[in-house]
């Protein structure tokens, strides 16, 4: 997750306490969950439960009392390689693997030999699609290819709540404010810019909004702000949660993590191709 400079209580993901031993966190309950048996013992997967109080706010910018997030969470040895794997395939799985370049026997004309091969003083050539001169074939260069990778949805949806819970678990990196979808008459970025100050924002660090719905004028409040990320359940990705240094959450967001990513969600595999299969491609 990205770090500000100016700003000490930034939701670093390699400083969060999730990932440093220390004496002063808050008590986790590791869970142990075995898989089924198949003729041969396999290692039991380790799951953490952390609880997280987060403070919520109104529109207005009063704190008007606090919720909870409950996320499963990787212990502190594996969280790094689990989150680092789950990011390597969400890059690696855009990208389009269309690059291509000719080989000497893919580039057009060259058919003849240039010029005789004695008594002219040059080396000796024998056609001009070499890959020695400007114009001729590329040697080992891109090809079209699958750069896509395989991971287990368990351990994708793993990856995503340790983050979050990266961001909650950080003093003031992660705050929730009640619904203001209808408190935005008509567009307007400057009123996005105020009720984001109110609630202790700064409009120089990236923000990740994370909201069951987004109002059309909300979603144009706010589409001038390059550092802000409004995102809905359906467009939750994991890049952008560890590029923020902010996350605001609504009261109905938050049910939504702790009923999906919590220690007893059971989802669907049909429901959670639904809410994950519509990440943003890359451009």
């Amino acid at each position: 997750m990205a770090s500000s400079a100016t700003a000490p209580n930034s939701l670093s993901f390699f400083s969060s306490s999730l990932f440093l031993s220390s004496s002063h966190q808050i008590p986790r309950n590791y869970i142990s969950v075995a898989k089924p048996s198949s003729g041969r013992v396999s290692k039991p997967l380790s799951v953490a439960a952390q609880l997280a109080t987060l403070p919520i706010f109104s529109f207005e910018g009063e704190r008007v009392g606090e919720t909870y997030l409950d996320l499963k969470t990787a212990p502190e040895d594996t969280a790094r390689a689990v989150v680092h794997r789950a990011i390597v395939n969400d890059l690696q799985n855009k990208r389009r693997g269309t690059a291509s370049t000719l080989t000497r026997g893919e580039v057009r004309g060259g058919g003849i030999k240039p010029y005789a091969q004695k008594k002219t003083g040059n080396a000796r050539r024998g056609s001009q699609r070499t890959p020695l001169r400007p114009g001729g074939g590329v040697v080992f260069g891109p090809k079209p290819r699958d750069w896509s990778i395989k991971i287990n949805r368990k351990e994708k949806r793993l990856a995503i709540s340790t983050a979050i819970s990266s961001a909650a678990s950080s003093e003031g990196g992660a705050i929730v404010v009640e619904e203001f979808g209808d408190r935005f008459e008509k567009p307007k970025t400057k009123d996005f810019l105020a009720a984001m100050k109110r609630w202790g924002l700064d409009p120089k660090e990236k923000a990740m909004f994370l909201m069951i719905d987004v109002e059309e004028n909300v979603a144009k409040s706010g589409r001038n702000i390059g550092t802000l990320r409004m995102l809905t359940p359906r467009t939750l990705n994991l890049f952008d949660i560890l590029n923020s240094d902010k996350l605001v959450l609504t009261p109905a967001a938050v049910e939504f993590l702790n009923a999906r990513y919590g220690v007893d969600s059971e989802i669907d595999e049909e429901d959670e191709d639904d809410a994950e299969g519509a990440e943003e491609p890359a451009e």
